[in-house]
């Protein structure tokens, strides 16, 4: 009984998550793009260079420093939703999140072998995919679903819509 109420809420959680890993694996292409455009390549092998002379252990406040500089974004963002500026607000969130991921998503990049060193960060990295496999296969049958019910509603207004965006999504993932 407690399972079946709690359903909705594990979907949610696992929608979150999902939404989380799909700006990890799309935003480390696009910064690798900005890495390419800008000199950030020179700095990422410099990085790479000096994270090779840290032990693991400092190789994780390297990891964690983003996160720490962008936390007063985040509180910013929170500021303006106290004082009603919902457009700021939102705007401020979603650049910090994009940021922060992207930021985090490069960072990761350059100290992943050194992280997984750690026996209890390779176990949570390994527990983190497990977790990301779990919330695909329980949000997949929604996504079925809602393919479904697309593909049976051919004609009103809305499925096209719905259509347009499946058409973009596949569009944006032959492009990687």
């Amino acid at each position: 009984m407690l399972r079946r109420l709690l359903q909705p809420f594990w979907v949610l959680l696992a929608i979150i998550f999902l939404i989380e890993a799909w700006l990890w694996d799309h935003l480390e292409p696009i910064v690798a793009r900005i890495v390419a455009a800008i000199p950030l390549r020179s700095f990422k092998h410099w990085l790479a260079g000096r994270i090779e002379t840290l032990s693991p252990a400092l190789t994780l406040i390297v990891f964690v420093v983003p996160v720490v500089l962008l936390f007063p974004l985040k509180l910013i963002g929170m500021w303006l939703l106290m004082h009603q500026q919902w457009k700021f607000a939102l705007a401020t969130i979603v650049f910090g999140k994009i940021v922060g991921v992207g930021v985090t998503a490069f960072i990761f990049d350059v100290t992943r072998s050194k992280l997984l060193q750690m026996s209890w960060f390779a176990w949570l990295y390994e527990a983190v995919l497990a977790l990301r496999r779990k919330a695909a296969a329980l949000v997949d049958p929604i996504k079925q679903r809602i393919r479904e019910i697309i593909r049976r509603n051919a004609d009103g207004w809305s499925s096209r819509v719905l259509r347009v965006i499946m058409r973009f999504r596949r569009s944006v993932q032959q492009a990687r």
